[in-house]
């Protein structure tokens, strides 16, 4: 989980804080591609909003030869999502 600067997501019928961005490999070939789930939760660990990313070509490429896959992850998944990390 990495913290991410509050985006404001319609829930429940108000507009609440996402300040956690949650990212999890759901699937890797290994070769080509991988998958991610991702959530956007609130402070209190409340999933405001839920998807897929798919990582291919040269971003899956400087993925899988990063000393730190864990950061360049977040780091391509927050860029995908206009998410800020903090």
């Amino acid at each position: 989980m990495k913290e991410i600067q509050p985006v404001s997501i319609w829930y429940n019928g108000e507009m609440v804080p996402a300040t956690i961005f949650n990212m999890t490999s759901i699937s890797d070939n290994l070769s080509t591609q991988a998958s991610f789930y991702y959530q956007l939760l609130s402070a209190e660990n409340i999933a405001l909003t839920i998807g897929n990313l798919i990582m291919d070509g040269t971003d899956y490429t400087n993925y899988s030869t990063n000393t730190d896959s864990n950061d360049y992850a977040y780091q391509w998944g927050a860029g995908k999502l206009n998410l800020t990390l903090v």
